[in-house]
């Protein structure tokens, strides 16, 4: 099968992406590339107040472009220049990383996250005095469980696959479960989803969860811009009324994977299965209780 060419694509912030034939989904939001990494993960996991520390533990799950790594190493080090960070990012296609080193995509990073972006994409590792970085290539269902059995435990974690009905196999029960091991007692997870089924396998893992409120301009239907993971509720900003509610409607049935194998279509059918075979609320009730079309 030939490789897929990847075109940069302009978002509405002036940074590029990528759009995958194989998901049918762009890799960034539109109306920004560069914007959503830093509010959407490094601001929701609030590494600038973190940057303070000695030390930093991340992990960046679907590490794609990079983007979201790039926006971090940016805030730690804007902060706390000797800041020394440890970052673990999985990703399946190699070829994403490298593209995403050539001109004109780079060209808002500085010229010390340009060095590791593209180190991470042509040796998939950086090691300098204040970073040692490694790029896991695979099934991160499989990779992340080396990380699991060293103990490692991250500070943050950015959750950035496509979306669960184009890529369900990282966004069940049991993936989560995994990804739980890596986040330490004070760590916080973010991800762009406010689907009720990832809400939902998040809290069967062992999650506290938290909305990402939208912002001022945002329109009914955008009751939510992400959602934060933590070990401590108090850390967190509460689900509203109607997330609550979300949370009790068929939507909510979780995505399973229990051999931590199975392919897109048989998690995407038993997850169908077990939501027509639920006595939960139906999400179109929901809907027009909330008056959201």
């Amino acid at each position: 099968m030939p490789l897929q060419p990847w075109v940069p694509q302009p978002t509405a912030d002036g940074s590029f992406t990528f759009f995958s034939e194989d998901f049918g989904e762009s890799f960034h939001s539109l109306h920004g590339a560069r914007a959503e990494a830093f509010s959407k993960f490094v601001v929701a996991t609030e590494l600038r107040t973190k940057a303070h520390h000695r030390h930093l533990q991340l992990l960046d799950v679907c590490y794609g472009l990079g983007y979201n790594t790039a926006a971090a190493l940016e805030t730690i080090w804007a902060v706390n220049p000797e800041c020394q960070v440890e970052l673990y990012a999985l990703e399946v296609d190699a070829t994403v990383p490298q593209a995403a080193i050539a001109p004109p995509l780079l060209d808002g990073w500085s010229p010390t996250v340009q060095a590791v972006l593209q180190q991470m994409a042509l040796t998939h590792a950086c090691i300098s005095p204040h970073l040692t970085a490694t790029l896991l290539l695979g099934d991160a269902r499989q990779t992340i469980q080396t990380l699991c059995t060293s103990g490692f435990q991250a500070d943050a974690i950015f959750f950035d696959p496509f979306s669960p009905r184009r890529c369900p196999q990282l966004w069940t029960i049991e993936f989560f479960a995994l990804v739980a091991r890596c986040l330490a007692p004070d760590g916080k997870l973010a991800t762009y989803s406010r689907s009720a089924a990832v809400r939902s396998a998040m809290q069967s893992a062992g999650f506290c969860l938290g909305t990402v409120p939208p912002d001022a301009n945002h329109l009914p239907h955008e009751w939510s811009q992400g959602t934060i993971g933590s070990f401590d509720a108090q850390t967190l900003h509460p689900l509203t009324q109607l997330e609550q509610e979300h949370l009790q409607t068929r939507a909510a049935v979780p995505y399973r994977d229990p051999t931590l194998k199975g392919d897109a279509t048989t998690i995407l059918e038993q997850h169908y299965q077990e939501q027509q075979q639920s006595t939960l609320e139906s999400t179109s009730s929901w809907r027009r209780r909330w008056g959201i079309r």
